[in-house]
């Protein structure tokens, strides 16, 4: 029999130390380091038959997949969920992680497809409460408590689900195992197990997982890595909206969002963000511009507000909501160098209307003429969308996948759209829509304020 060992492991990072220590020297973190007792694992003298193959010998097949019953998660998984895959799903709690899963489970069930359910955090009675007000009554879905992963396996491989949802990770524990559910080697191996399970019998495998207050995943980061897809469930509680996004997916690709609004009844898809996030913009308001965002293969068109007023202190406070700060920190710089505007004594504040975040430079243009609108207080047109990226000396650079952005600018009833000079050699016509190109940041001021 192994002789046990106990090591000290960071609950925020995974570190691993003999010795207690106040900080962890992985992360930096104060009082996260808990005693862990393990087993040493015994060496496998064992020869394994499996012998390398030859590249053009290995079979390729396709991938099979369910359809969830939700386009937009369908969307963002893929093309539908992968038969025995195993799908990591993360966001703030009250996000709607767990209303989003018994809805697909809902769907799932209905379509004749089996489905198991396993919560560690509420009774039968919690989820059938939750269950009757989403409207789900289909006996193929199957409800069960139980946090003991042994029992969890026992049960699955008793049932041969096709799918199975285990909410939460952190509360599942293995009994071989003396740390406490939800620390970092219980976490480990709990997703270890539950990979072996859906590689070997096929079952596709959703679980929950808590995530910290800097928005990470809670437990170690390998966490990440070992799963097939990991989904993030974003927005704020007190909002209607909240995006679903991918940012890992081994089966398709990571760029993909899916929006949901949240209801009495549960999550409905949103399918025309651009008509949701659009739906409050008032036009000719100053430092308001509208921007055309490509995720993944969907444009949206979106609002951003800008707010500049002079500062009442020596240093100017600056602010970004669903922008990359030091973005909106260096298009300021360049209003200043290159357009004129003198911004070093005011404070700015740059939004993103609707809660969605924005990390492409396509949105520079519409966010420079945000701000300027605000500073010189003259409105921009508001039947106008900006597409373009900015450079440090003032260039207008040009974007990707331009042609599908005008589609939906005209699709949207936008009369006039500023995009790089660069991209409109071989522009075709888009109904109403004006295109109009500009070289440097001084031309898009000049012809896009009124």
């Amino acid at each position: 029999m192994p002789k046990a060992k106990s090591n000290y492991v960071c609950q925020a990072c995974g570190y691993v130390s003999p010795k207690w220590m106040g900080k962890c020297p992985g992360c930096g973190q104060w009082n996260t380091m808990v005693e862990e007792i393990y087993t040493a694992p015994q060496p496998n003298k064992g020869i394994s038959d499996e012998k390398p193959l030859a590249l053009n010998s290995i079979a390729i097949v396709d991938d099979e997949r369910y359809a969830s019953g939700i386009k937009e998660l369908d969307r963002v998984l893929g093309g539908g969920i992968v038969k025995a895959s195993l799908v990591l799903v993360g966001g703030d709690p009250g996000i709607g992680k767990s209303t989003l899963l018994m809805q697909m489970a809902g769907h799932a069930a209905t379509s004749g497809l089996k489905v198991l359910y396993v919560s560690g955090e509420e009774s039968p009675q919690q989820i059938k409460l939750r269950s009757l007000r989403l409207g789900i009554t289909d006996p193929g879905l199957l409800i069960y408590a139980q946090t003991d992963l042994d029992v969890i396996e026992q049960q699955a491989h008793s049932i041969m689900p096709d799918i199975m949802i285990v909410d939460s990770i952190q509360t599942v524990y293995d009994p071989e195992l003396s740390s406490a559910p939800g620390s970092v080697s219980q976490v480990r191996e709990a997703t270890a197990r539950l990979m072996r399970l859906a590689k070997g019998t096929g079952i596709t495998v959703f679980i929950v997982g808590h995530v910290t207050k800097e928005g990470a995943i809670a437990g170690p980061r390998v966490l990440e890595h070992m799963v097939d897809t990991v989904l993030y469930f974003e927005g704020e509680r007190h909002q209607a909206y909240r995006v679903l996004r991918a940012v890992k997916n081994r089966f398709g690709s990571t760029n993909e969002i899916g929006v949901f609004e949240m209801h009495d009844a549960g999550l409905r898809e949103v399918s025309n963000p651009s008509e949701v996030m659009l739906s409050d913009h008032q036009q000719n308001a100053t430092g308001s511009a509208v921007v055309c965002s490509m995720e993944g293969t969907r444009p949206v068109l979106v609002e951003i507000q800008a707010l500049i007023s002079p500062t009442a202190f020596g240093m100017p406070r600056r602010m970004a909501t669903g922008i990359d700060y030091n973005r909106v920190v260096m298009l300021m710089a360049v209003l200043e160098k290159r357009a004129g505007l003198m911004l070093q004594n005011q404070d700015a504040y740059v939004n993103v209307a609707g809660g969605l975040k924005l990390d492409e430079p396509a949105a520079d243009l519409g966010i420079i003429m945000a701000i300027a609108s605000s500073f010189r207080e003259k409105p921009v047109n508001g039947l106008m969308v900006f597409i373009g990226e900015v450079g440090l000396t003032g260039e207008i650079r040009a974007v990707s996948r331009l042609d599908q952005r005008l589609n939906e600018c005209a699709r949207m009833g936008f009369t006039h759209c500023m995009v790089p000079a660069a991209n409109s050699k071989d522009l075709r016509k888009y109904g109403t829509l004006s295109v109009i190109p500009v070289r440097t940041v001084y031309e898009s001021l000049d012809m896009g304020l009124l």
